[in-house]
């Protein structure tokens, strides 16, 4: 595919069967055979039980390729790999709409993990934290000689924070914040290898005791951030003005940033998804998890990750902040064959940029649950979607499902004992055309 022409913008992508969708992947990413066979093969059984301990198989998740994304003036195709209906036809969608308003603006602040070291059964607070503060040039040293590998690529020591507790449930603490730059890597392992090297070290400065040396999961030093906006025209659905569809979802919007039960459904939406996209590319979605979460409860409320406004021209205009450690080497990311593929088909080149499309598809797929909430409501597309699964659970062949899914949606009855029924007279009446 010529790169003059390359664009994200595949209107009817989903209309494609498997094998037409793959071949325009393979063209859009110039991916080997190989490499496209690998998105069907997925995980060999021998890798796997390399991976994890006690492997007896694979569990296995639909690969979709969410479409029309431009995020800072770059097309992208984005593979998502989740089990959830609508979520892929969601994003594809809302992507589409903010393609209208110039696509997605973001940003990806930082590249700093967290190491923190615990320190007990110290004497006097004060004085150990002056200690450090003044060892720091000393310890920020050592933490660059242990990760040596990390400076060559051009990360390494940022800098320390001290927190300390002079209160807690097993007496005073003082926590020691190595603040390290990972570069491409989400860098867990070596964070954790470098928390474990300085303990020694941060004893010694201390006169204390180190006890837990673990990274942080709350990333608030990676932190990505994704705006974006769009006509107000084109919000216009089922005889609702744009208008008015604008005005329901600030509605909805400010009800997720006042109230935490429904923050949580609201952010479960946005982080269906970020998660999408981190499994697809054998990054650790639960680290990303833990992370929103609790920077969505940063002030001690939880709140909403995004925010919705109208612009001076009155179009809707979202955007989202997260913390996204996310990475494009190590770990996962290349030795699951498919993340393999499904990176090439990105086409990131940093795990900085990698975080900036995450953060769009998150803004995108919250935006695709608040306007279906302000319509039509969640289930009507949701179910048509899920009504072949529905098919599938009741015993459908491939080539029974999508006429037992219609006709459950045509029926507006989407339960898996009408989907057993529709499926037994659909056999009876095969087996009597045939006899």
């Amino acid at each position: 595919m010529a790169e003059r022409h390359r664009t994200s913008e595949m209107s009817g992508f989903y209309t494609l069967d498997m094998a037409q969708r793959r071949r325009l992947v393979q063209e859009w990413a110039n991916l080997s055979d190989e490499e496209t066979a690998a998105l069907e093969a997925s995980l060999p059984l021998e890798h796997a039980d390399k991976m994890i301990e006690n492997v007896v198989g694979r569990c296995a998740l639909p690969l979709g390729i969410a479409t029309h994304f431009l995020v800072n003036g770059v097309d992208y195709l984005v593979p998502m790999a989740i089990e959830e209906p609508s979520v892929v036809a969601g994003v594809s969608f809302a992507a589409k709409l903010f393609r209208q308003g110039g696509g997605f603006q973001a940003q990806a602040l930082g590249r700093e993990m967290i190491g923190q070291i615990q320190v007990l059964d110290v004497a006097d607070l004060d004085e150990a934290e002056r200690a450090v503060r003044q060892a720091e040039p000393r310890i920020l040293r050592h933490a660059d000689f242990l990760q040596s590998g990390l400076v060559a690529r051009g990360g390494g020591a940022r800098g320390l924070e001290i927190r300390r507790f002079p209160e807690s449930p097993v007496g005073p603490m003082l926590v020691v914040h190595l603040l390290f730059d990972t570069v491409d890597a989400m860098g867990a392992n070596a964070i954790n290898t470098l928390a474990e090297g300085l303990a020694p070290m941060i004893e010694e400065i201390t006169g204390g005791r180190v006890n837990l040396r673990i990274l942080s999961n709350l990333t608030d030093r990676r932190m990505a951030r994704a705006e974006g906006r769009i006509p107000v025209q084109a919000l216009a659905r089922y005889g609702v003005s744009g208008e008015e569809v604008a005005q329901r979802i600030l509605e909805a919007a400010a009800l997720a940033e006042v109230d935490p039960y429904r923050a949580a459904t609201h952010n479960k939406g946005i982080m269906n998804g970020v998660d999408a996209v981190a499994l697809a590319t054998g990054n650790d979605w639960r680290t990303l998890e833990a992370g929103a979460h609790a920077y969505a409860a940063r002030s001690g409320r939880y709140t909403s990750l995004s925010r919705w406004w109208r612009t001076e021209t009155g179009d809707l205009a979202g955007s989202l902040e997260m913390p996204l450690a996310v990475g494009i080497v190590g770990g996962a990311t290349r030795s699951h064959p498919t993340a393999r593929v499904a990176l090439k088909i990105l086409g990131v080149q940093t795990a900085s940029q990698l975080a900036e499309v995450m953060a769009a598809v998150g803004l995108a797929q919250n935006f695709a649950a608040l306007r279906a909430l302000a319509t039509e409501g969640i289930q009507r597309g949701h179910m048509a979607l899920h009504a072949r699964q529905i098919a599938i659970a009741a015993g459908a062949q491939p080539d029974e499902v999508d006429i037992i899914a219609d006709r459950m949606v045509a029926e507006n009855n989407i339960r898996p004992q009408r989907a057993e029924e529709i499926l037994r007279l659909l056999r009876t009446h095969s087996e009597n055309a045939d006899s």
